[in-house]
């Protein structure tokens, strides 16, 4: 038997390689004969970046960048030679891990960091910048992002807005006369993790603003600040992102970069196996092992094991998914996909000692996972 190891990061605990790692570790202790390859994946979340740059031998670079508020700090993106292929983080420059939970402030956080990544990307002759859009701090439709690739957002007197986003109230029109000639010949794709628009209930604001310090009062003020900035794109450009599926990435950045940069947003997991050959390890497989920190059926809606899962089945592949948590009752649309759910605690804990904990128990559990397999063998 040859099994493939394929999980998503699990959020707060381990990124997706030591996940993998800690699988295949499992599967060794157990009385189980098998080969198995690890296959770590993202699907536009936080180490996506990373997964990509180190499948396709690429390098990082680091550059000086501004934080979310403005503060001086050094990120990095990564770059693939012999592709001219650069791949790069929204939340390494941009990010909620960068900030303290006390200094979290969405209607000042800015995404001009990433502008500078993907400038400095172009410097070093990128013709395609690939941008993962997860982890971020920000509610600013892309807009700190923009300004720092060279668009000027003006009021009614002509005057520059840098106060991004609570300035956008005053915005009137978008300047994009000084935007960095190189982005024309380059092609831009985001990698989206999910399929929010920029507007709404189920929009930036109101979804992800709280997780981003957002108060009920600010979810409505940056509702209607990405609303109004929606409308002045369609005056500049002739797009309409307001509605447009995976607008509300990244608070809005995705949107911006659609509307504004002619970006394209693309489901951050089928882009990723794709890029990655993904389906030449699957075709050597008997069974996969996927997971990550969820899986309900918010995974049916394009998360990493949902996009593994699905390419199993394809050709016939039993899957099984571990998480921390999974559904506790048989979730019929989730049975077609995965034949197995496996939550991995061992019993009942507080969420820091389960998350810390993560690693030992993916690897306990796939070792009693791989004896079962041994003994109806």
């Amino acid at each position: 038997m040859h099994i493939l190891i394929a999980p998503n990061a699990f959020k707060h605990a381990v990124d997706a390689a030591t996940a993998a790692n800690a699988i295949r570790r499992g599967l060794q202790a157990s009385r189980l004969s098998c080969t198995s390859e690890c296959f770590p994946i993202g699907d536009g979340g936080n180490g996506t970046g990373r997964l990509i740059v180190d499948r396709l031998g690429g390098e990082l670079v680091q550059v000086p960048v501004s934080d979310p508020l403005g503060r001086p700090i050094t990120a990095a993106f990564g770059f693939v030679e012999g592709r001219k292929m650069s791949v790069i983080e929204l939340a390494d420059a941009s990010g909620l891990h960068l900030l303290e939970s006390g200094a979290l402030n969405p209607l000042r956080a800015q995404s001009y960091g990433t502008g500078q990544l993907i400038r400095a990307a172009l410097d070093r002759g990128a013709a395609d910048i690939i941008v993962g859009m997860g982890g971020s701090a920000t509610v600013d439709g892309g807009s700190g992002m923009l300004r720092a690739l060279g668009a000027r957002f003006l009021d009614g007197a002509g005057n520059e807005i840098t106060d991004l986003p609570a300035g956008l109230e005053a915005l009137r029109t978008i300047d994009l006369s000084g935007l960095d000639g190189r982005l024309g010949a380059a092609r831009l794709t985001v990698l989206c993790d999910v399929d929010n628009p920029l507007l709404g209930d189920t929009g930036a604001a109101h979804v992800f603003g709280p997780q981003k310090g957002a108060s009920p009062v600010q979810v409505q003020q940056l509702d209607s600040l990405l609303a109004h900035y929606a409308a002045v794109i369609r005056d500049t450009t002739g797009e309409d992102v307001s509605a447009r599926p995976a607008g509300g990435v990244a608070g809005g950045a995705s949107a911006g970069m659609a509307g504004l940069l002619g970006a394209e947003l693309v489901n951050g997991i089928d882009y990723f196996l794709d890029l990655t050959g993904f389906d030449a390890a699957l075709s050597k497989s008997n069974l996969v092992i996927t997971g990550e920190g969820s899986i309900d059926s918010q995974t049916l809606q394009g998360k990493g094991p949902y996009g593994v899962a699905s390419r199993a089945k394809r050709i016939g592949l039993p899957v099984v998914g571990l998480a921390g948590k999974v559904p506790s009752r048989i979730h019929p649309e989730l049975a077609a996909y995965f034949d197995t759910l496996l939550a991995i605690g061992s019993g009942p804990s507080p969420l820091d000692e389960a998350l810390a904990a993560t690693a030992d128990n993916l690897a306990r559990t796939a070792t009693q996972l791989g004896n079962l397999l041994a003994v109806s063998a």
